[in-house]
């Protein structure tokens, strides 16, 4: 299964190449954004069909404006204490799911079987 291409948003380099390592197994392209601008610039670049957003870089209100901005990407939020709040949280700002940041079996699930869903805003 390699046919998504994936970004990775993580602040934490050590994290950040953990997922890379982990990840390259399963996802045609990964790729690594230190930050939200440096996310919204890899997003277009390498084409990603899929975002993974550490919540220790991002809040759920970013999380909410980057499922706007980018409709047809599938945002994954991830944290190292992920919990049941931060879940419901996520997924209220639009994220497909959130996993903690060291379970990669749940973030390629994640990653692998959500397809993108088209968001509507009321005018």
């Amino acid at each position: 299964m390699k046919p998504l291409s994936v970004v990775i948003a993580n602040g934490n380099i050590h994290n950040a190449e953990f997922l890379l390592r982990s990840l390259n197994n399963h996802f045609r392209v990964v790729s690594v954004a230190h930050d939200l601008v440096d996310l919204r610039h890899a997003i277009p670049r390498h084409k990603a069909e899929v975002a993974i957003v550490d919540l220790e870089l991002a809040k759920f209100d970013d999380v909410q404006q980057l499922t706007r901005e980018f409709a047809d990407t599938v945002i994954v939020c991830t944290h190292r204490l992920a919990d049941d709040g931060m879940w419901t949280n996520a997924l209220a700002a639009g994220a497909a799911d959130c996993c903690s940041s060291s379970d990669v079996r749940s973030i390629v699930l994640a990653a692998s079987q959500t397809k993108p869903v088209a968001h509507t805003h009321a005018a």
